[in-house]
């Protein structure tokens, strides 16, 4: 659990963790360079409870706070949590029961309800209902690109695929989806828990807010740059069904990876006839003319993505197999 400058809430944080009914665990809470009282309340807590082990790191951010906590983590499966949610009780005990049902899983998350409510914007309602079907391996490796799948302060994760992967990495990405991309990568499979195990807050601070690693574009550009290496490896030309704004930023990111775009199927009539990037924009009536290229749907639209695999269903295209669903 990392903390920078969160004396109001890493408390409530923290003991929710040492009330897990799993009892056999070790809290090693990350002081990253805090100038409130955030170190002292951890300290206090260690005192009273011989579970807590408390690091003091410079203030590095996220990924190399994780970083430095990580080789104080002596057990087989590794938790995260940030020192502003809640888990509830029966966190810990589901996931454990979920990673020893399944050994192909390297990591579980679970269902989350955002709070407080007043402050959660009609886009991160969206995300954590999205997120919150997401509860076989199937389901996300369906949506593994669309965006991250899993909340990473919900999941807990095995400790040698953890590793195995090269743990949390810093750098112009957000840490949790490049983590969640590498462990699927190396065949890993990932769920969430149908279950509300995380009270997961939203505030004006939060980093995925302020901070340009977690903004659209880096997620494109990880996004792309996984493709290059792995399902579009050795592939150069690629067709999106999505002429809009979504669609072109895509396009755009598989450029910067050397792969470029041969059409774009469009369902909207104005769109049709045109040219982007010098690519030809299709209607969707003309999709059979993708076939032989890898396609990726990428429309941003609520709901669109499931009247697009349902038209893709009716012309005999299978999900994974011809085409991807992409953000």
């Amino acid at each position: 659990m990392p903390a920078r400058d969160a004396a109001r809430t890493v408390r409530a944080a923290a003991v929710s963790i040492l009330r897990q009914t799993e009892r056999d665990l070790r809290l090693v809470a990350i002081d990253d360079g805090s100038t409130d009282g955030t170190a002292e309340a951890l300290w206090a807590l260690a005192a009273r409870d011989r579970r807590v082990t408390v690091l003091r790191g410079p203030g590095e951010g996220i990924a190399r706070a994780l970083a430095r906590g990580l080789p104080a983590c002596d057990a087989d499966f590794v938790a995260r949590m940030d020192a502003d949610d809640v888990a509830h009780p029966l966190r810990l005990e589901r996931q454990l029961e979920a990673l020893a049902a399944d050994p192909s899983l390297a990591a579980v998350g679970s269902g989350v309800r955002l709070f407080p409510r007043r402050v959660v914007a009609p886009g991160m309602r969206r995300y954590a209902a999205w997120l919150n079907g997401l509860t076989t391996a199937e389901l996300v490796e369906r949506d593994l690109l669309v965006e991250s799948p899993l909340a990473h302060p919900a999941a807990t994760l095995r400790a040698g695929a953890l590793r195995a992967a090269g743990g949390w990495r810093e750098g112009p990405f957000p840490e949790d989806y490049d983590l969640w991309l590498r462990l699927w990568e190396a065949g890993g499979r990932l769920r969430n828990l149908p279950e509300v195990l995380l009270d997961w807050r939203e505030s004006e601070a939060r980093l995925t807010r302020r901070d340009p690693r977690y903004g659209l574009d880096r997620h494109r550009a990880l996004k792309a740059r996984f493709l290059a290496r792995g399902l579009l490896a050795n592939r150069r030309e690629v067709a999106l069904w999505g002429a809009g704004e979504t669609g072109r930023a895509f396009s755009r990111a598989l450029a910067e990876e050397g792969i470029g775009t041969a059409l774009f199927v469009e369902v909207d009539r104005r769109k049709i006839g045109r040219s982007i990037r010098g690519a030809e924009v299709i209607s969707f009536e003309q999709v059979e003319r993708a076939r032989g290229l890898p396609l990726l749907v990428a429309v941003g639209a609520a709901g669109a993505r499931h009247l697009i695999r349902a038209e893709l269903g009716r012309r005999g295209f299978e999900e994974l197999r011809d085409y991807r669903c992409v953000a």
